[in-house]
This record gives C-alpha cells, structure tokens and sequence, in this order.
C-alpha cells in the first residue's frame, strides 16, 4: 500500500515513540544491551528520557543526567522563575541591558535568525501576548481589539538588542517580553542527548513534550520508529516514520485551546497580528535538530499552508507534514522516500 493511500484515510494527530514506550516497560536483554526510561513532568509538560547501555546502571546514570540538564535549563528560560536571567532581562525591558550567561545569549540570537527567516512568523517578544491569551480556564471572552493592538506595540524581534561584546540582552521597550515557549524545550531535548552521548550513551530517545529527538537504534539493533496516530483514536498506529539521529516535532491546534461562544481559539498566537492562529490542525517538522524542529513548527503553523510549505521546500534536510482544518494532508518534498518505512 502506498504512503498517499495509508495516510489518506486518517488526518495526523501527534507523534509518539513506540520503541520508548516497549522499552519503557523494564530492563530488554537484547542483541545491543538493555534499556530503560524514565517518564517525568518537566518545563510544565509530560517528558519521557530513554537510554539504551550496556547495562542498567549506566542507562540510570546517563537519565538522570540529562534530566539534571533538562532542569538546569528550566532555571535559566524560565520566564515564570523571578529568580531567572529571562526573568531579569523582562524586568530591565527599557532600563538598561542585562549581562547574561553566553548560553541565553546565543539561544536568543538563533532565535531572532528564525524570526528573519520567516519574516517574524516566529517571535520570541510575542510573550507580551501572554498577558491577554491566557489557556488556563481562566479567559472567558476575547480580549478586545484595543488591547491587542497595544500588546502589539511590544512584539518586535529587530527590537530584541544584543551586544556580543558585553553578552547582554536589552528590550528596548518598557513592558516588552521574551518567552521560549516556542524553542524551550526543543534546546532541552538537544542538551539532553548532548550530555547523555557525552557520558557513551550512543542510542537513546528524549521526548519533551512532543518535541522528540532520538539517536543509535534500539536494542535489538532496528531504528527508532515514530508512530503517527489518528487523532479521533489515539490508540491506532496506520503509519510509521523511521528515524535515527533526527528530531519529530509536532505543534497541533488541539493540544491548548479555549471555546468562546462557540469558537475555538488555539494557544498558537499569530505575533504579527495577536490573534490565534486558523486554517492548519497541525504541524510535523523532522530534521537533525530539536531546537530548530521546534521553532519551525510554530513558525510553519503561523505563515499557513503556501508559504510555509514553500519556506520548508528551500530548507535542506528538513522535512514537514502539515493538516489543515479540513484535514488535507499536505507533505513537504521528500518527507515520504527519506523516512517513511511500511
């Protein structure tokens, strides 16, 4: 059977591992060592960390390295933490510059690369948003016109400064805000296989919260096989991606959203315009990188169908499969012959 026919029938949902979720069941005395996995909540979401060694020490001590890592990470882009670097830089926004670690500097500045490649589609300063859209059962009506047009005002990624020389970070404006909701746990789960290959860990799996990179193969020697599911019953696989040394992210209207007199308005905010995004249900990105897979996802979601399919087709080695509303299944180039597998 064709991918088009198999993938015709059903609309794509969201991605999981199942080579994790078998190994995650306990130690597998296979061919290439054992494994084992640890599921925990992480950065606000649901991660799952697999490592496959040569025994069952070394696969818990690689874990809980990368979760150690996962953790220091959360500590230094969390917004939410008053005592982190992001926090300070949103504090001093039209103050003064905040000198920062070379870590949050760098990661802001790729940031801000994405956001002129997709013509500020993508936005870390959308953070400002945060204020009005809120998808915690707590927003009962849609925030009026004038108070997105105000929040507006504060989105601006050219107004994001960085001096290289001093490694500061300045937000020109009073009230502006950045926010790594869109990148955050992409650059977790790149940090995590880094610290885990660093310990001879050469096969394993980091899931942060949809945002899934994995690397080596399993244990019995096969490649890690990403099942896409149908949303209507996430039960049922009907196709498979198979992966190694690459990143799955998916972003999906369904998995944040709030009903308003009948609408639904998804959590993904459109920065150049500060309404929820409409026309697609989702979008996977697969390449070698989490953070970047991450970011492209957002950003993809946001420009729509044509020209985010046409921005991922000038992309080398990344791939993407977008559903809209409507549920037409829409492939980038080569997304079928690189990594689909019957």
């Amino acid at each position: 059977m064709s991918v088009s026919c198999v993938m015709g029938r059903k609309i794509l949902g969201f991605l999981f591992a199942l080579g994790s979720l078998m190994l995650g069941t306990g130690v597998s005395g296979l061919a290439q060592g054992v494994s084992q996995t640890k599921v925990l909540k992480l950065m606000g979401s649901r991660f799952e960390v697999t490592a496959v060694a040569e025994n069952e020490a070394a696969c818990w001590n690689a874990i809980n390295a990368g979760i150690a890592e996962i953790q220091r990470i959360e500590k230094l882009i969390s917004s939410w933490d008053p005592n982190s670097q992001t926090s300070m830089v949103n504090r001093s926004a039209g103050i003064k510059p905040i000198a920062v670690d070379q870590e949050l500097f760098d990661l802001v500045a790729r940031a801000k690369k994405v956001s002129k490649l997709t013509d500020g589609a993508f936005d870390i300063s959308y953070a400002s948003m945060d204020r009005l859209w809120k998808f915690d059962g707590t927003l009962a009506q849609v925030p009026a016109d004038s108070a997105i047009t105000r929040a507006l005002a504060l989105i601006g990624y050219q107004r994001i400064m960085l001096d290289g020389e001093s490694t500061t970070i300045f937000l020109q404006d009073k009230g502006m805000k950045i926010g790594f909701g869109a990148i955050g746990k992409g650059y977790a789960a790149n940090r995590a296989r880094m610290v885990m290959k660093g310990m001879g860990i050469t096969s394993g799996l980091v899931n942060a919260g949809g945002d899934l990179i994995a690397w080596g193969q399993q244990p019995d020697g096969s490649p890690w096989r990403i099942g896409i599911t149908d949303p209507n019953n996430r039960e049922e696989v009907y196709s498979w991606l198979s992966i190694n040394d690459q990143a799955v992210v998916t972003s999906g209207d369904y998995e944040r959203f709030v009903m308003i007199e009948g609408h639904r308005y998804s959590h993904i905010i459109d920065p150049r315009n500060g309404y929820p995004v409409k026309g697609i249900k989702s979008v996977t990105i697969i390449s070698p990188d989490a953070e970047l897979s991450d970011a492209l996802a957002t950003s993809v979601f946001v420009l729509g169908e044509d020209l985010g399919l046409a921005l991922i087709n000038k992309l080398m080695g990344i791939e993407c499969l977008i559903v809209t509303d409507d549920n037409r299944l829409i492939p980038s180039g080569k997304l079928y012959l690189n990594y689909y597998k019957p």
